[in-house]
Protein backbone atom coordinates (compact mmCIF):
# COMPACT_ATOMS: atom_id res chain seq x y z
CA UNK A 1 0.00 0.00 0.00
CA UNK A 2 2.81 2.36 0.95
CA UNK A 3 4.58 1.70 -2.33
CA UNK A 4 1.48 2.69 -4.34
CA UNK A 5 1.22 5.83 -2.22
CA UNK A 6 4.81 6.80 -2.94
CA UNK A 7 4.30 6.08 -6.64
CA UNK A 8 1.43 8.54 -6.56
CA UNK A 9 3.41 11.18 -4.67
CA UNK A 10 6.29 10.99 -7.11
CA UNK A 11 4.05 11.10 -10.17
CA UNK A 12 2.17 14.05 -8.73
CA UNK A 13 5.35 15.95 -7.92
CA UNK A 14 7.16 15.30 -11.20
CA UNK A 15 4.45 14.59 -13.70
CA UNK A 16 6.68 11.80 -15.00
CA UNK A 17 6.00 8.05 -14.95
CA UNK A 18 7.91 6.07 -12.35
CA UNK A 19 10.00 3.04 -13.35
CA UNK A 20 9.52 0.10 -10.97
CA UNK A 21 13.10 -1.12 -11.19
CA UNK A 22 16.13 0.86 -10.19
CA UNK A 23 19.85 0.30 -10.77
CA UNK A 24 20.92 0.94 -7.18
CA UNK A 25 22.71 -0.95 -4.41
CA UNK A 26 21.31 -1.22 -0.88
CA UNK A 27 23.64 -1.65 2.07
CA UNK A 28 22.57 -3.75 3.87
CA UNK A 29 20.34 -5.40 1.23
CA UNK A 30 17.72 -6.07 3.92
CA UNK A 31 17.25 -5.03 7.54
CA UNK A 32 16.29 -7.04 10.63
CA UNK A 33 15.61 -4.67 13.51
CA UNK A 34 14.19 -5.20 16.98
CA UNK A 35 11.17 -3.12 17.87
CA UNK A 36 12.42 0.04 19.64
CA UNK A 37 15.95 -0.16 18.23
CA UNK A 38 17.54 1.94 15.49
CA UNK A 39 18.95 1.15 12.06
CA UNK A 40 20.77 2.83 9.17
CA UNK A 41 20.88 1.88 5.48
CA UNK A 42 22.59 3.38 2.43
CA UNK A 43 21.25 3.64 -1.11
CA UNK A 44 23.90 4.00 -3.83
CA UNK A 45 23.08 4.80 -7.43
CA UNK A 46 24.88 2.69 -10.04
CA UNK A 47 23.94 5.04 -12.91
CA UNK A 48 26.73 7.01 -14.54
CA UNK A 49 24.76 10.23 -14.12
CA UNK A 50 21.70 11.18 -12.09
CA UNK A 51 19.81 14.35 -11.32
CA UNK A 52 19.25 13.39 -7.69
CA UNK A 53 18.50 10.69 -5.09
CA UNK A 54 16.09 10.56 -2.15
CA UNK A 55 14.15 8.41 0.37
CA UNK A 56 10.49 8.03 1.27
CA UNK A 57 8.95 6.15 4.23
CA UNK A 58 6.14 6.20 6.79
CA UNK A 59 8.57 8.00 9.12
CA UNK A 60 9.06 10.78 6.63
CA UNK A 61 11.55 10.93 3.82
CA UNK A 62 14.62 12.69 2.60
CA UNK A 63 13.94 15.03 -0.29
CA UNK A 64 15.74 14.84 -3.59
CA UNK A 65 19.45 15.39 -3.10
CA UNK A 66 21.59 16.39 -6.09
CA UNK A 67 25.30 16.11 -6.60
CA UNK A 68 25.63 12.81 -4.68
CA UNK A 69 25.24 9.15 -5.59
CA UNK A 70 24.93 7.66 -2.07
CA UNK A 71 22.30 8.67 0.48
CA UNK A 72 21.90 7.20 4.00
CA UNK A 73 18.55 6.60 5.67
CA UNK A 74 18.27 6.33 9.47
CA UNK A 75 15.52 5.67 12.01
CA UNK A 76 16.56 6.33 15.60
CA UNK A 77 13.71 4.43 17.29
CA UNK A 78 11.54 1.94 15.41
CA UNK A 79 7.99 2.45 16.63
CA UNK A 80 6.05 0.78 13.84
CA UNK A 81 5.74 -2.86 12.75
CA UNK A 82 5.40 -2.23 9.02
CA UNK A 83 8.19 -0.06 7.60
CA UNK A 84 8.77 0.22 3.88
CA UNK A 85 11.59 2.67 3.15
CA UNK A 86 11.95 3.32 -0.59
CA UNK A 87 14.97 4.82 -2.30
CA UNK A 88 14.20 6.77 -5.48
CA UNK A 89 16.50 8.14 -8.17
CA UNK A 90 15.74 10.91 -10.67
CA UNK A 91 17.55 10.56 -13.98
CA UNK A 92 18.77 13.49 -16.14
CA UNK A 93 15.76 13.19 -18.48
CA UNK A 94 13.39 13.48 -15.52
CA UNK A 95 12.41 9.80 -15.31
CA UNK A 96 12.41 8.26 -11.83
CA UNK A 97 12.91 4.76 -10.44
CA UNK A 98 12.17 3.18 -7.07
CA UNK A 99 13.89 0.51 -4.97
CA UNK A 100 12.29 -0.68 -1.69
CA UNK A 101 14.44 -1.68 1.27
CA UNK A 102 13.05 -4.87 2.93
CA UNK A 103 12.74 -4.23 6.68
CA UNK A 104 11.58 -6.82 9.20
CA UNK A 105 10.68 -5.56 12.67
CA UNK A 106 10.79 -8.37 15.20
CA UNK A 107 10.08 -9.07 18.84
CA UNK A 108 11.21 -12.17 20.72
CA UNK A 109 8.47 -13.95 22.74
CA UNK A 110 7.55 -12.58 26.13
CA UNK A 111 7.16 -16.11 27.46
CA UNK A 112 7.12 -19.79 26.43
CA UNK A 113 5.30 -22.35 28.58
CA UNK A 114 3.70 -25.80 28.54
CA UNK A 115 0.08 -26.11 29.66
CA UNK A 116 -1.74 -29.19 30.98
CA UNK A 117 -1.98 -32.21 30.98
CA UNK A 118 1.61 -32.64 32.23
CA UNK A 119 0.77 -30.70 35.37
CA UNK A 120 -2.46 -32.66 35.92
CA UNK A 121 -0.89 -35.94 37.08
CA UNK A 122 0.61 -39.12 35.60
CA UNK A 123 -0.22 -40.38 32.13
CA UNK A 124 -1.40 -43.91 31.32
CA UNK A 125 0.41 -46.12 28.82
CA UNK A 126 -1.34 -46.33 25.45
CA UNK A 127 -3.47 -43.21 25.88
CA UNK A 128 -3.04 -40.19 23.60
CA UNK A 129 -2.44 -36.75 25.07
CA UNK A 130 -2.51 -33.26 23.56
CA UNK A 131 0.24 -31.15 25.08
CA UNK A 132 0.16 -27.41 24.38
CA UNK A 133 3.09 -25.00 24.13
CA UNK A 134 2.07 -21.33 24.47
CA UNK A 135 4.20 -18.58 22.88
CA UNK A 136 3.15 -15.09 23.97
CA UNK A 137 3.59 -11.88 21.92
CA UNK A 138 6.04 -12.73 19.17
CA UNK A 139 6.59 -10.94 15.85
CA UNK A 140 6.57 -11.73 13.05
CA UNK A 141 4.97 -15.13 13.62
CA UNK A 142 5.78 -16.14 10.03
CA UNK A 143 9.43 -16.52 11.14
CA UNK A 144 8.59 -18.52 14.27
CA UNK A 145 9.65 -22.14 14.71
CA UNK A 146 8.62 -24.32 17.66
CA UNK A 147 10.61 -27.42 18.60
CA UNK A 148 9.46 -30.18 20.96
CA UNK A 149 12.17 -32.03 22.89
CA UNK A 150 11.92 -35.34 24.75
CA UNK A 151 15.14 -36.40 26.42
CA UNK A 152 17.97 -35.74 23.97
CA UNK A 153 15.77 -35.91 20.84
CA UNK A 154 13.66 -33.42 18.89
CA UNK A 155 10.33 -35.19 18.38
CA UNK A 156 8.35 -32.46 16.58
CA UNK A 157 8.86 -29.18 14.69
CA UNK A 158 6.24 -26.63 13.66
CA UNK A 159 6.21 -23.37 11.70
CA UNK A 160 3.34 -20.93 11.16
CA UNK A 161 1.66 -19.19 8.23
CA UNK A 162 0.89 -15.75 9.60
CA UNK A 163 0.52 -12.51 7.66
CA UNK A 164 0.42 -10.14 10.64
CA UNK A 165 3.59 -8.10 11.19
CA UNK A 166 2.66 -7.03 14.72
CA UNK A 167 3.01 -9.32 17.79
CA UNK A 168 0.62 -12.25 18.19
CA UNK A 169 0.40 -15.22 20.56
CA UNK A 170 0.65 -18.71 19.06
CA UNK A 171 0.21 -22.26 20.32
CA UNK A 172 1.80 -25.51 19.22
CA UNK A 173 0.02 -28.81 19.98
CA UNK A 174 1.99 -32.04 20.42
CA UNK A 175 -0.03 -35.25 20.03
CA UNK A 176 1.73 -37.84 22.18
CA UNK A 177 0.85 -41.48 22.88
CA UNK A 178 2.29 -42.36 26.29
CA UNK A 179 4.75 -45.27 26.35
CA UNK A 180 6.44 -46.96 29.31
CA UNK A 181 9.84 -45.82 28.04
CA UNK A 182 8.64 -42.22 28.46
CA UNK A 183 8.41 -42.63 32.24
CA UNK A 184 10.99 -40.33 33.82
CA UNK A 185 11.85 -38.53 30.54
CA UNK A 186 12.13 -34.75 30.42
CA UNK A 187 9.95 -32.90 27.89
CA UNK A 188 9.94 -29.24 26.91
CA UNK A 189 9.29 -26.88 23.98
CA UNK A 190 11.35 -24.02 22.61
CA UNK A 191 10.49 -21.08 20.36
CA UNK A 192 12.93 -19.51 17.93
CA UNK A 193 12.73 -16.64 15.43
CA UNK A 194 14.53 -17.48 12.19
CA UNK A 195 16.17 -14.11 11.56
CA UNK A 196 18.98 -15.46 9.42
CA UNK A 197 22.69 -15.80 10.12
CA UNK A 198 24.62 -13.39 12.29
CA UNK A 199 24.33 -11.80 15.70
CA UNK A 200 20.60 -11.11 15.29
CA UNK A 201 19.86 -14.84 15.52
CA UNK A 202 18.79 -14.77 19.17
CA UNK A 203 18.97 -18.00 21.21
CA UNK A 204 15.79 -20.03 21.38
CA UNK A 205 13.52 -19.39 24.35
CA UNK A 206 12.69 -22.58 26.24
CA UNK A 207 9.77 -23.55 28.40
CA UNK A 208 10.23 -25.11 31.79
CA UNK A 209 11.20 -28.78 31.54
CA UNK A 210 8.63 -31.30 32.80
CA UNK A 211 9.31 -34.87 33.94
CA UNK A 212 6.87 -37.34 32.43
CA UNK A 213 5.22 -39.88 34.73
CA UNK A 214 3.62 -42.83 32.91
CA UNK A 215 1.62 -45.60 34.62
CA UNK A 216 2.00 -49.02 33.00
CA UNK A 217 1.33 -52.69 33.95
CA UNK A 218 4.08 -55.10 35.01
CA UNK A 219 6.39 -56.61 32.41
CA UNK A 220 8.79 -59.44 33.22
CA UNK A 221 12.50 -59.01 32.57
CA UNK A 222 12.85 -62.70 31.63
CA UNK A 223 10.46 -64.85 29.53
CA UNK A 224 7.05 -65.59 31.03
CA UNK A 225 7.61 -69.37 30.80
CA UNK A 226 10.80 -71.03 32.01
CA UNK A 227 11.99 -74.61 32.56
CA UNK A 228 14.44 -74.90 35.45
CA UNK A 229 16.55 -77.94 36.37
CA UNK A 230 17.23 -78.79 40.00
CA UNK A 231 20.99 -78.44 40.36
CA UNK A 232 22.97 -81.24 42.03
CA UNK A 233 23.64 -80.43 45.71
CA UNK A 234 22.61 -76.78 45.25
CA UNK A 235 19.46 -74.75 45.88
CA UNK A 236 17.47 -73.57 42.87
CA UNK A 237 16.42 -69.88 42.73
CA UNK A 238 13.36 -68.79 40.74
CA UNK A 239 13.43 -65.16 39.53
CA UNK A 240 10.22 -63.22 38.88
CA UNK A 241 11.58 -59.66 38.55
CA UNK A 242 9.22 -57.28 36.72
CA UNK A 243 9.14 -53.58 35.88
CA UNK A 244 6.01 -51.46 36.28
CA UNK A 245 4.62 -48.19 37.56
CA UNK A 246 3.50 -48.35 40.32
CA UNK A 247 6.14 -50.84 41.50
CA UNK A 248 4.65 -54.36 41.26
CA UNK A 249 3.82 -56.56 44.25
CA UNK A 250 4.42 -60.33 44.06
CA UNK A 251 2.76 -63.56 45.15
CA UNK A 252 3.75 -67.21 44.53
CA UNK A 253 1.80 -70.39 43.84
CA UNK A 254 3.96 -73.43 44.67
CA UNK A 255 3.61 -77.16 45.50
CA UNK A 256 1.99 -77.83 48.91
CA UNK A 257 5.17 -79.15 50.53
CA UNK A 258 7.12 -76.06 49.50
CA UNK A 259 4.37 -73.74 50.71
CA UNK A 260 4.22 -75.41 54.13
CA UNK A 261 7.96 -75.02 54.65
CA UNK A 262 8.29 -71.42 53.34
CA UNK A 263 8.04 -68.22 55.34
CA UNK A 264 5.09 -65.98 54.51
CA UNK A 265 7.30 -63.00 53.66
CA UNK A 266 9.27 -65.16 51.21
CA UNK A 267 6.09 -65.66 49.18
CA UNK A 268 5.91 -61.90 48.44
CA UNK A 269 9.39 -61.40 47.02
CA UNK A 270 10.44 -61.17 43.34
CA UNK A 271 12.49 -64.36 43.79
CA UNK A 272 12.00 -67.69 45.56
CA UNK A 273 14.46 -70.20 47.04
CA UNK A 274 12.36 -73.24 48.05
CA UNK A 275 13.40 -74.94 51.31
CA UNK A 276 12.52 -78.30 49.76
CA UNK A 277 13.96 -78.65 46.28
CA UNK A 278 10.97 -80.34 44.68
CA UNK A 279 10.18 -80.69 40.99
CA UNK A 280 6.78 -79.45 39.88
CA UNK A 281 4.88 -76.42 38.59
CA UNK A 282 5.49 -73.01 40.15
CA UNK A 283 4.00 -69.62 39.22
CA UNK A 284 4.57 -66.02 40.23
CA UNK A 285 2.05 -63.17 39.96
CA UNK A 286 3.22 -59.54 39.55
CA UNK A 287 0.47 -56.92 40.05
CA UNK A 288 -0.07 -53.18 40.24
CA UNK A 289 -2.94 -50.75 39.67
CA UNK A 290 -2.56 -51.08 35.88
CA UNK A 291 -2.74 -54.86 35.57
CA UNK A 292 -1.44 -58.33 36.47
CA UNK A 293 1.05 -60.66 34.77
CA UNK A 294 1.80 -64.31 35.63
CA UNK A 295 5.10 -66.08 35.10
CA UNK A 296 5.27 -69.90 35.00
CA UNK A 297 8.13 -72.20 36.01
CA UNK A 298 8.46 -75.92 35.31
CA UNK A 299 11.02 -77.35 37.73
CA UNK A 300 12.49 -80.71 36.70
CA UNK A 301 15.16 -83.05 37.99
CA UNK A 302 18.49 -82.68 36.28
CA UNK A 303 19.40 -85.74 34.15
CA UNK A 304 21.97 -88.04 35.80
CA UNK A 305 25.54 -88.19 34.61
CA UNK A 306 25.53 -91.07 32.07
CA UNK A 307 29.32 -91.57 32.38
CA UNK A 308 29.07 -92.32 36.10
CA UNK A 309 26.08 -94.61 35.59
CA UNK A 310 27.89 -96.53 32.86
CA UNK A 311 30.94 -96.96 35.11
CA UNK A 312 28.79 -98.40 37.92
CA UNK A 313 27.04 -100.80 35.55
CA UNK A 314 30.43 -101.82 34.14
CA UNK A 315 31.73 -102.70 37.61
CA UNK A 316 28.72 -104.91 38.31
CA UNK A 317 29.00 -106.65 34.93
CA UNK A 318 32.70 -107.34 35.46
CA UNK A 319 32.01 -108.72 38.92
CA UNK A 320 29.29 -110.99 37.51
CA UNK A 321 31.65 -112.33 34.84
CA UNK A 322 34.32 -113.07 37.44
CA UNK A 323 31.82 -114.91 39.60
CA UNK A 324 30.68 -116.97 36.63
CA UNK A 325 34.21 -117.95 35.69
CA UNK A 326 35.03 -118.74 39.28
CA UNK A 327 31.98 -120.97 39.55
CA UNK A 328 32.97 -122.88 36.43
CA UNK A 329 36.49 -123.53 37.70
CA UNK A 330 36.03 -124.20 41.40
CA UNK A 331 32.52 -125.53 42.06
CA UNK A 332 32.06 -129.36 41.92
CA UNK A 333 29.08 -131.20 40.43
CA UNK A 334 27.55 -131.74 43.86
CA UNK A 335 27.80 -128.02 44.64
CA UNK A 336 30.82 -128.12 46.91
CA UNK A 337 33.84 -125.88 46.39
CA UNK A 338 37.27 -127.32 45.46
CA UNK A 339 40.44 -125.72 44.22
CA UNK A 340 41.40 -129.11 42.51
CA UNK A 341 38.15 -129.96 40.76
CA UNK A 342 39.78 -132.10 37.99
CA UNK A 343 41.20 -134.70 40.53
CA UNK A 344 38.09 -134.93 42.61
CA UNK A 345 36.46 -138.42 43.02
CA UNK A 346 33.12 -138.72 44.71
CA UNK A 347 33.39 -140.39 48.12
CA UNK A 348 37.22 -140.07 48.24
CA UNK A 349 39.36 -137.36 49.66
CA UNK A 350 40.69 -135.09 47.00
CA UNK A 351 44.29 -136.09 47.91
CA UNK A 352 43.81 -140.01 47.54
CA UNK A 353 45.88 -141.95 44.93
Amino acid sequence: MLRFFIFGVLIASTGKPVNGTCNVEMSPPKVMVKFGDSFTANCTSLYSEIAGIGWESTYGGIGLQSGISTLPFKIDVVKDWDIQPICYVTLPDGDQCLEPLPVTVYQIPESVSIAQPLSAGPMVEGKQYHIQCNIVNVAPASLLSVYWHKGDKIISHETFKESAQSPVSKSSILNLTAQRDDDGSQIWCEAKLNLGPGELNHPAMQSKSHEMAVLYPPGFINPEMETVELPDRKNVTLYCNATGNPVPVYSWDVPQAVQETSKKEDMNKPFLIPFFQLPGNYSCKASNSQGTRIKYFTVIEAPRDRTTLAAIIGVFVALGVLLFIGGALFVTRDGTFSCNQSKYLRGQPSGAV
